[in-house]
């Protein structure tokens, strides 16, 4: 008697999962405050640009502004930071650890265009805002453009045309 069953694509990715989490679970402790603490992590980073400045927004909740440090030296905007351990709980109370604890950093190579002299950092509601403004010749200009030596608009070349005297 054959007996299909259903093929499931993902079966092989989650019992390869399943096997990885059991490696680091044996590997790295049960959740441990000295295995915790010594851990790095990256934050994340949203970078975006207008036509005034670059901004950058990095998720730090949990993080004093006191353990943060931003500097930025020969081109290159570093974030430095570091989230404690909460030592009031027990560890064997901890049924599951999913944040990341220990000290960042984070580095960023800035474009030729910022004023590394006038940065500046906000932190509010676990978000570091970093403000890098541009220099004023690197803001784009508009520019006009003359045609034959005089502003002329797109409507006045439509008219004119090949004249028929020829």
């Amino acid at each position: 008697m054959t007996v299909l069953t259903r093929w499931d694509p993902f079966r092989e990715f989650t019992t390869l999962q399943d096997r990885m989490n059991r490696l680091f679970q044996q590997s790295y402790g049960d959740g441990r405050e000295e295995n915790l603490t010594t851990s790095t992590f990256a934050p994340p980073v949203d970078v975006y640009e207008d036509e005034h400045n670059v901004t950058l927004k990095i998720e730090v909740p949990g993080i004093d502004e006191k353990d943060l440090d931003i500097r930025v030296e020969n081109n290159t905007l570093t974030v430095h930071g570091e989230r404690n351990f909460e030592k009031e709980e027990k560890e064997e109370n901890y049924r599951r650890v999913e944040r990341q604890y220990g000290s960042f950093t984070r580095s960023f190579t800035l474009p030729n265009t910022v004023n590394a002299d006038e940065v500046k950092a906000d932190y509010e509601k676990g978000v570091l805002k970093i403000s890098l403004p541009k220099k004023p010749e690197a803001k784009p200009k508009q520019i006009k453009v003359n045609v034959g030596g005089t502003q002329t608009g797109a409507k006045t070349l439509e008219a004119k045309g090949p004249s028929k005297a020829a």
